[in-house]
C-alpha cells in the first residue's frame, strides 16, 4: 500500500546511529546512505520496499515531528516488538509505551512505542493471533 514513509532529522549522523540499531532489530537494513545529501533509506532484508526514509528537510528548515503522527512497523512476533523497544532505548530513544498488549485496539495487539532522538514517534506491533509468544 505504501511506497515510502519519510521522517525528518536535524542530525543525520545521530539518526544513522539510532536507526541502524533499532531497525536491524526488526530486519530492516540501510539500502542508501547519503549523509552528504542528508538521506538514509531502510528496507526489509532481501526486499526493495516499502522504504523508510530519514532526511534533512528539503526546504532547509528545522525538522519537527508531527503531533498525532506515529510510524508503525508490523512484525511477525512479540519477541521482535520487545527487541525493537530495547534497541530503541539503548540507542537513545525515549519510551512512549512499554511492550505489551493493547486490547482496546484488538485482542491480539502487542506493541511498543518510542520516540527517536528527533522526537518522531515510532511503534512496533505484532497483530497476529498465532504469533509465537501469544499465550504465555
Amino acid at each position: 500500500m505504501f511506497s515510502h514513509i519519510t521522517v525528518g532529522t536535524n542530525d543525520i549522523d545521530r539518526a544513522k546511529q539510532f536507526y541502524d540499531k533499532v531497525l536491524a532489530a526488526i530486519g530492516l537494513r540501510c539500502q542508501l546512505d547519503d549523509r552528504v545529501a542528508g538521506w538514509l533509506c531502510y528496507v526489509p532484508e532481501g526486499d526493495s520496499g516499502p522504504e523508510f526514509l530519514i532526511c534533512r528537510p528539503i526546504d532547509g528548515g528545522k525538522a519537527t515531528f508531527g503531533n498525532g503522527v506515529t510510524i508503525g512497523f508490523n512484525v511477525r512476533d512479540r519477541a521482535q516488538v520487545d527487541t525493537f523497544h530495547q534497541a530503541a532505548l539503548a540507542a537513545g530513544g525515549v519510551d512512549e509505551g512499554a511492550p505489551g498488549t493493547r486490547p482496546h485496539y484488538h485482542p491480539s495487539y502487542y506493541g511498543a512505542y518510542v520516540r527517536d532522538p528527533d522526537g518522531n514517534k515510532l511503534c512496533c506491533v505484532c497483530h497476529r493471533s498465532d504469533a509465537p509468544g501469544l499465550f504465555p
